[in-house]
Formats: structure tokens, C-alpha cells, sequence
């Protein structure tokens, strides 16, 4: 398959056009330089690349170098590749919020990948024109205090009929119908009635463009705010790899996050990091540590799950919370931490969070405004 991609080059500040081309048989990749007409990369083989990946609008790493998927090369590949690509807006309600890692993994399960998220509270006039369809309904009224009662999680879904299979892990609307009729539904395991259900999900693809935009507008603003506290805070990133590689081990490291008792108070965005802000990002840590390249091309290889941890002394607790940079180290000296939990090394060790306490809010604030 084959398929035309850009590049930003930093030095030059331009974006170069390629067109890269997959062979699934053996894993090999080839580009082609489109303006000087030449071969850019001869073709190798390369393992961090899977056909799942090859999606107009996904972002992949081709030895190191960040690539935006921005059109089929031919008509073959897109009805190979594109045909059955959906994209679906999935709310997980208030009374889910705390099983969020158990959510995802259902998604992954299905055949979906997360390609935004974030943490909002609703207001009334937000709730209500997103449901403006039930307006007139008997229920519209409870509808509206279930939903603007805590925070919720809304997400973009990707994958082959995602609206289709999004509904189906969701579950029949009513809960206490989901578990005679789908016992292994979402609603079934975490709804409670027809209102308290756990979960929303667009009925259509119509409705999903119009969800997403409301959420995730394509033009100017950010949809509804996040929960962000900006006080007495510090940032947690999992990182690509724990996102991408291992969809058990996000789940894991996303579950054990949100039960965390700092007071309570979190936010989450979900994210996609170019190299410049990644570089920018890791400053501090250039010329410090021999892993800063190696940690910049790893916090841009893919999507990264950022949340905001709120509490007295944030900062210094959740360090000791992540543990040792090197997971080698922490699984020697605090085994119980999430990089010797979950850790493969110092690059790729499940979490970065904020060293120096002043930084919290800094770091926060980049990634959830």
C-alpha cells in the first residue's frame, strides 16, 4: 500500500511532501521525495510500522522522523485502507468517569483507537444544545442535571463502522436492558437506569461530525473548557509507547491515575506532540541527560495522554508516586511505583512527570489550554 505523506523540517521550517510506500508481506517501507522526483529512503524493512496505522489524518515515525498522513496515494489503497474509516464521539458520563481505563480498554478491545480526548464539566446551555434533539422529551430535564453533575470524558473514536461499533460496546440505552440483552455492554456493567447510563455515543455519522465538532472544533476556540484547576498542581504524560504498544498497559497506568486521592481534582487531554514543542518541552533536560534526543523522538511518536494532578505538595508526591526515571532502578528500589510497574526504560518508562515543583503549573498549562 502506498500512501502521501508530509514532513516538517525544522531547519528549513517548511513541510516536505513524500510519498511512502508499505509492503505488508515483509514490514519494509520505501519513500519517494514528490518535488525532487528521487528516492528518499530505499526500502526497509521496519517494524514499528503496521497497516493499522496507514490512516489519512494519523501521525506515524519512520526512523524518527514524524509523518502526517494527508491523502492515498491511489484509489486501491484508499478502498483497502480508508473505505470503512469512521470517526464517532464517545461521552463517558459522570458515573463512569472512574472507569475510564476499564472504557478504554473495551474500546481497544473492539477494534477502536482514542485519537482525542479530554475532561470537560458541562454547563446547562452546553448540555442543552448538545442534546438539543431531546428538548422536547419527558426526560430532557433529569438528563440535564445527570450530565452537568461532575465531570465527563469525551473522546474521538477511530476505526473500521466505528459509529456502528461504538453503539454496540456501548449497549442498549437502558442499563437495566443492557444486562439481560448485552451482560458484557458498557451500560451493563456501569450504567444504572435509562438516564444514568454511563455512556453516550452518536447514532450516525451526521451526528458524529456534528458531536465532534462540538467538542473538538475544527475552526477557531476549543469546545467546552477542560477541568484544569491550575493550582497546586503537576502534569502527568503516558507516554506514546504506553499508549500504543501496549493497550492493556495504558489501561493499567489510566486506571491507577484516576484512582489516585490527590484531592480528588484531575484533568485529561489527549494529545499530539510535534518535534519542535517536543524539544522545547524537554529543554531542561538537554545537554543534562544523554537520553534527551532519544526522549524527544519518543514523546512525539504518537499520541500521549496528558492530565493535570491537584493537590497540597502535588509535585513532590507524585513523583515519588512515579518513582526513578530508571525502571530498572525503581524496580530494584520502589517496586511498587509506576515505572517499575510499568516501565520498559529510561525512555521509555510509562509516565514523564514534572521534576522541579515550579514547573507544575507550567507544564499544565501547555497541554490543557
Amino acid at each position: 500500500s502506498e500512501s502521501s505523506q508530509c514532513w516538517y523540517d525544522p531547519s528549513a521550517a517548511l513541510l516536505r511532501r513524500y510519498q511512502l510506500l508499505f509492503y505488508p508481506k515483509d514490514g519494509s517501507v520505501e519513500m519517494f521525495d514528490v518535488k525532487n522526483q528521487r528516492t528518499f529512503l530505499r526500502r526497509t524493512k521496519y517494524d514499528d510500522l503496521h497497516p493499522e496505522d496507514l490512516f489519512v489524518g494519523n501521525r506515524v515515525n519512520v526512523f524518527s522522523r514524524q509523518l502526517n498522513l494527508i491523502d492515498y496515494g491511489d484509489q486501491y489503497t484508499a478502498n483497502k485502507l480508508g473505505s470503512k474509516k469512521e470517526r464517532t464521539l464517545a461521552m463517558i458520563k459522570p458515573d463512569a468517569v472512574t472507569k475510564v481505563g476499564d472504557i478504554i480498554q473495551m474500546i481497544y478491545d473492539a477494534g477502536l483507537i482514542v485519537t482525542k480526548a479530554k475532561m470537560t464539566k458541562l454547563t446547562w446551555k452546553q448540555a442543552a444544545d448538545f442534546y438539543m434533539e431531546h428538548q422536547s422529551k419527558s426526560f430532557f430535564n433529569n438528563l440535564m442535571q445527570f450530565v452537568t453533575s461532575g465531570p465527563v470524558i469525551v473522546m474521538e473514536l477511530m476505526g473500521d463502522e466505528a459509529v456502528s461499533v461504538w453503539r454496540r460496546v456501548l449497549g442498549p440505552t437502558d442499563s437495566s436492558v443492557a444486562r439481560k440483552d448485552a451482560p458484557n455492554s458498557l451500560r451493563a456493567q456501569f450504567g444504572t437506569d435509562g438516564t444514568k447510563n454511563a455512556g453516550h455515543g452518536s447514532d450516525s455519522l451526521a451526528s458524529a461530525a456534528r458531536e465532534l465538532e462540538f467538542f473538538f472544533p475544527s475552526t477557531a476556540g476549543h469546545g467546552p473548557s477542560n477541568t484544569a484547576k491550575y493550582s497546586d498542581c503537576t502534569c502527568c504524560i503516558v507516554k506514546p509507547h504506553a499508549i500504543s504498544e501496549g493497550k492493556t498497559l495504558n489501561t493499567q497506568i489510566t486506571h491507577t491515575l484516576i484512582g489516585l486521592c490527590f484531592n480528588g481534582e484531575k484533568a485529561i487531554c489527549m494529545f499530539n506532540m510535534d518535534r519542535a514543542n517536543a524539544e522545547e518541552f524537554l529543554e531542561v533536560y538537554k545537554g543534562v541527560v544523554t537520553e534527551y534526543t532519544s526522549m524527544v523522538a519518543e514523546l512525539c511518536s504518537g499520541p500521549c495522554m496528558a492530565l493535570e494532578i491537584h493537590g497540597t505538595d502535588a509535585p513532590r508526591e507524585f513523583r515519588a508516586f512515579c518513582g526513578p526515571a530508571d525502571p530498572e532502578i525503581a524496580r530494584h528500589l520502589r517496586p511498587t511505583t509506576l515505572r517499575a510497574l510499568y516501565g520498559r526504560n529510561k525512555v521509555q518508562n510509562a509516565v514523564h512527570c514534572t521534576d522541579l515543583p515550579e514547573d507544575g503549573l507550567l507544564e499544565v498549562s501547555r497541554f490543557a489550554s
